[in-house]
C-alpha cells in the first residue's frame, strides 16, 4: 500500500508569507497561521513540485504536469524548503493544541527529509533508476485507477510523455558517481520499463475512442520508448563503466533518515539488540512448530512441503475470497477493531501492467479521490504458456500459510482497513504524510496478532493451522533480516554476499530471493520499517494494558491507534500514553 506525501483570502496569504521571518508568531495566532500555511505549502509548494504525487492523492490538477529532474529545479526546490522549515519553526508548538503541534512536528520532519535527501543522500547523482522509473510511475498512477474517462486520461499521458526525454537528458547531466550496483539495477530494470511502454501503456487505453490523441500518443509513446533504450545504451557504454561510488548512507545519515521518516532516535546498536532478540524468538518458534509437524524433517524439508500446499491457480481468487469472509467474521466475533463500514475490495486479476511487479497488491484510492473511491485487491495468476515448473514456484508465493498473511496483511485488518478509517484521520497532514512504522508496521503486527488472537482458516485441521503459524513466522524473519542487513550494509561495510548469506541463514529465505531483498536494501536502506514498527506497537500496547490494567481492551486500543492517523509511533504514544517515553 502506498501512504504518499499526500483557505483563507489572497490577501492574508500575502501578509502571512511575507511576515513570517520578521518575529516569532504569537501563541495566539499560532492555530490559524499553521492552518492557512500547512495549506499553502501542500498547494503552491509541495504538490506543484511533486504532480506524480499529486496524482496518487487524488489532486488531478496536476495530472498533465511532470517533476523537474533538473539540477536548477532541484536547487529552487532546496531553497524553498529551507524557506518552508523556517516558516513552520517560527510558529511556537506551545501556542498549538497537543494534535496540532504533533502535526507541526510532523510537517518539519517531513520537510527535514526532503532536504536530507536532496542535499546528503543527493538519489539525482547517485541512482539512474530514479529517472527510468520515476517516469514510469508517473504514467503508471494515470493507468492503475479510472478516475477519468480513458480519453482524458490518455491525453494526460501525452502531456506526461512529451516532457519525458527531457528528464533523460538531466539524466546525463546530474549523474556523477553512482555505485556499480545501482548502475547494474537500473540496467537489470530498463528492458521491463521499455516492455511497459510497449505493451502495457497502450492496452491500458484499448478503450480510448479519441482518434487524434491516439495518433499523438502514437507518436510520445514511441519517443519515450527511444528515449528509455537510449539511456539503456547510455548507462551501459558510459555511466558503467565510471560507477565507482557508495550506495551507503553512512551512520550519521542512517539516524537522521530514521528521525526525520520515522521519529526514532534509539542508537543504532540498540536497534540491533532489539531485531536480534525478536529474530532468536522467531527462530525457536519456527524450529518447535517445525518439529511439530514432523520430527524427521530440518525445518527447511518442512518449509518445502509448505510450499507445495495451495489451491489450483483457478481457484486463487476463491480462496482469497474464502479468506476475506473468514477473516470479517473473527474481526466482527472477536471484537478486534471496528470497521468503519461494510466496504469491500473489488477482488481481481491483477492489470497486466502490474503483472511483472506485484504477486498481490491491495490499491486504494488516494485520500482526496472523489472519481475512483473503489479499492482494488489485485492477485496475480499463472499465464498461459507458463511451463509446470514456472507454475509451481508462482503459486508456492499462494501456499496455506501466504494467502492467509497476505490477506491479512493487505485486507483484514491491514492496509484496506487502514484505508476505511482514512476519513476519520483528524487533519490533512495526517492524511498526506505517513511513516512507514505505521503503516507497514501496522500491517506486519496484525498477521502475528490475528493468530495470536485465535484465528484459524475455516476446515483447517491441526496440522494445516500450524503450517499457516509457520508461514507467518517464515514472513517475520524475512522483515527481521531486512532490519540487520539495511543497517549492517549502511552503515557497518556489509558487502552484498554478506547480505545475501544472513537472508539464507538466519532468514530463512531463498538464494533468490536473498539476492532480491539486498539489492533492494541498497535502495531502500530503512526498509527496516515492518518489524521496527511492530516492535513499537507490540510495546505501546503492552506499556497502555500495564497502565489500564482490567480495563484495557484490545478493540478499544486499536480503534484508537487507527483514529490518529499514520504518525510514528512516538507521537501515537504521546497521543495514546500521554507520555513522552521511549517507544523500544
Amino acid at each position: 500500500m502506498r501512504l504518499l506525501l499526500r483557505t483563507l483570502t489572497a490577501s492574508l496569504l500575502a501578509l502571512t508569507t511575507c511576515c513570517m521571518h520578521a518575529q516569532r508568531i504569537s501563541a495566539d495566532g499560532a492555530m490559524q497561521t499553521f492552518d492557512v500555511l500547512s495549506n499553502q505549502y501542500f498547494d503552491e509548494f509541495y504538490f506543484p513540485n511533486s504532480p506524480t504525487s499529486g496524482t496518487a492523492v487524488g489532486y488531478h490538477q496536476f495530472d498533465t504536469r511532470l517533476e523537474d529532474y533538473s539540477a536548477a529545479a532541484r536547487a529552487k526546490q532546496i531553497a524553498g524548503l529551507h524557506d518552508w522549515e523556517k516558516k513552520f519553526e517560527d510558529i511556537p508548538a506551545d501556542g498549538l493544541d497537543t494534535s496540532v503541534a504533533a502535526d507541526r512536528e510532523i510537517l518539519l520532519n517531513s520537510i527535514r527529509s526532503q532536504l536530507l535527501t536532496l542535499e546528503v543522500i543527493r538519489p539525482l547523482d547517485k541512482n539512474p533508476d530514479a529517472y527510468s522509473s520515476g517516469v514510469t510511475s508517473s504514467v503508471f498512477v494515470l493507468m492503475e485507477r479510472p478516475f477519468a474517462p480513458a480519453n482524458v486520461r490518455l491525453r494526460d499521458v501525452i502531456a506526461r510523455e512529451r516532457l519525458i526525454p527531457q528528464v533523460f537528458e538531466e539524466a546525463k547531466k546530474n549523474l556523477q558517481n553512482p555505485a556499480k550496483i545501482s548502475t547494474e539495477i537500473a540496467l537489470e530494470q530498463i528492458d521491463g520499463i521499455v516492455s511497459f511502454f510497449q505493451n502495457d501503456v497502450p492496452s491500458a487505453f484499448n478503450d480510448a475512442t479519441d482518434r487524434i490523441a491516439k495518433v499523438q500518443f502514437a507518436k510520445t509513446n514511441a519517443t519515450v520508448i527511444q528515449a528509455l533504450k537510449d539511456y539503456g545504451t547510455w548507462m551501459k557504454s558510459d555511466l558503467l563503466p565510471r560507477s565507482n561510488g557508495d550506495f551507503r548512507l553512512g551512520a550519521d545519515t542512517y539516524r537522521k533518515k530514521l528521525l526525520y521518516d520515522e521519529m526514532v532516535d534509539t542508537p543504532l546498536d540498540r536497534l540491533l539488540a532489539v531485531n536480534e532478540a525478536n529474530m532468536r524468538q522467531n527462530q525457536a518458534d519456527f524450529a518447535r512448530i517445525a518439529k511439530e509437524l514432523d520430527p524427521n524433517k530440518t525445518p527447511a524439508q518442512v518449509l518445502a512441503e509448505l510450499a507445495t500446499i495451495h489451491p489450483a491457480p483457478d481457484k486463487l481468487l476463491d480462496a482469497f475470497r474464502d479468506s476475506f469472509a473468514a477473516e470479517i467474521a473473527f474481526i466482527k466475533d472477536h471484537h478486534i477493531i471496528t470497521m468503519p463500514n461494510d466496504d469491500r475490495p473489488v477482488l481481481q486479476e491483477t492489470p497486466p501492467f502490474m503483472r511483472a511487479t506485484t504477486s498481490a497488491s491491495m490499491d486504494p484510492p488516494g485520500p482526496f479521490e472523489t472519481r475512483s473511491t473503489k479499492a482494488y485487491f489485485n492477485v496475480t495468476l499463472p499465464e498461459k504458456g507458463w511451463t509446470p515448473e514456472h507454475i509451481a514456484e508462482h503459486m508456492a508465493e499462494f501456499n496455506v500459510g501466504t494467502i492467509v498473511s497476505t490477506s491479512v496483511h493487505e485486507a483484514y485488518p491491514g492496509h484496506f482497513t487502514q484505508f476505511l478509517w482514512q476519513n476519520q484521520f483528524p487533519s490533512r497532514v495526517r492524511k498526506l504524510i505517513g511513516a512507514n512504522t505505521n503503516v507497514e508496521g501496522w500491517a506486519h503486527y496484525t498477521e502475528q496478532m490475528m493468530l495470536d488472537e485465535g484465528f484459524q482458516t475455516p476446515g483447517a485441521d491441526a496440522r494445516t493451522q500450524k503450517l499457516i503459524r509457520l508461514g507467518q513466522i517464515q514472513d517475520a524473519l524475512l522483515r527481521n533480516a531486512r532490519f540487520t542487513v539495511g543497517i549492517k550494509m549502511h552503515t557497518e561495510g556489509w558487502s552484498a554476499d554478506q547480505a545475501e548469506q544472513y537472508f539464507v541463514t538466519e532468514g530463512y529465505q531463498s538464494p533468490s530471493v536473498a539476492k532480491m531483498e539486498t539489492k533492494r536494501g541498497t535502495s531502500d536502506p530503512t526498509y527496516l520499517y515492518y518489524t521496527l514498527g511492530k516492535l513499537e506497537i507490540l510495546k505501546l500496547r503492552a506499556d497502555l494494558k500495564a497502565k489500564q490494567g482490567a480495563a484495557f481492551n484490545l478493540q478499544q486500543f486499536h480503534d484508537n491507534f487507527m483514529r490518529q492517523g499514520p504518525v510514528p509511533i512516538k507521537i501515537m504514544r504521546q497521543a495514546m500514553l500521554k507520555e513522552n517515553s521511549p517507544v523500544l
